[in-house]
């Protein structure tokens, strides 16, 4: 090979590989974020940390185990129960920066009304909770798309290089289970199908902003309420804020594997 011609080769060679080598700003983003709501802090996990007050972010939540296992840069943990939209926004996002190579979220669910909605179907007539279900689906509609529109723009603005995946919420309940009490069939399927639309909703704005839309579905089937192994509390008349979350079965069987596997 002449000498022009081996210098080309050495040129065409080494473009390839700095065309193919991630940038220094790109390979130096490997910090972990979490945000979001309830089922992102570990609400009915237990072990909360005490520093995180009425956030109760838990050392059994999906977030802390995966940083646990995957040792990122850096780990901040922000998700906060409760949160809406408006609270991550203004409350959530200040780790995001230029180091920041994963951000897990999910939220939506307080801005759909879920908390009432099951209040709701709990204490009230049938009629009022397919009522109630309905308003919650017209918000998925209406509104919910714009909020999680600003989420997920903040959240890109802030943190160029991350990888974002956006979790879902599991279906409540097993149908013709081995429940016995409590809300009628109707009422059930009701609410699994008000998840199953809020999901849909959830994913296509996370497409559309070129994010990772974590389905927890199928990680949760056979783990519902109603079944015989449920990942979910029910009702808890002692500790209310913990019903309708997921246990650490739930965080640990449920939520984590959908994050590893997309991360």
């Amino acid at each position: 090979m002449s000498s022009l011609l081996l210098a080309a080769a050495f040129a065409l060679t080494g473009a390839a590989a700095a065309h193919a080598a991630p940038s220094t700003d790109a390979r130096a983003a490997t910090g972990y974020v979490a945000l979001g709501d309830s089922y992102s802090s570990g609400v009915g996990a237990g072990s909360y940390d005490s520093s995180s007050g009425d956030c109760k972010r838990s050392t059994k939540a999906y977030p802390a185990l995966w940083a646990a296992a995957n040792s990122p840069s850096s780990f901040h943990f922000t998700a906060c129960s409760g949160a809406r939209t408006g609270d991550v926004l203004a409350k959530q996002l200040g780790p995001l920066g230029s180091g920041t190579g994963l951000v897990s979220i999910s939220v939506g669910g307080n801005d759909a009304g879920f908390a009432d909605v099951m209040t709701t179907c709990v204490l009230q007539s049938e009629s009022n909770c397919l009522a109630r279900i309905a308003q919650a689906r017209s918000y998925v509609d209406s509104t919910l798309p714009g909020n999680l529109d600003k989420v997920y723009s903040a959240i890109s603005a802030k943190a160029p290089s991350a990888q974002v995946v956006v979790l879902g919420y599991p279906r409540f309940y097993k149908l013709d289970g081995s429940c016995v009490a409590g809300l009628s069939e109707r009422e059930r399927a009701a609410i699994n199908s008000a998840a199953d639309y809020l999901n849909t909703a959830t994913a296509k704005r996370a497409a559309d902003h070129g994010f990772t839309f974590g389905d927890v579905t199928g990680a949760f089937t056979g783990h519902e309420l109603c079944s015989g192994s449920p990942w979910l509390h029910s009702l808890n008349i002692f500790n209310p804020g913990e019903s309708y979350h997921p246990k650490a079965a739930g965080q640990s069987g449920g939520y984590l594997p959908v994050l590893t596997s997309a991360a």
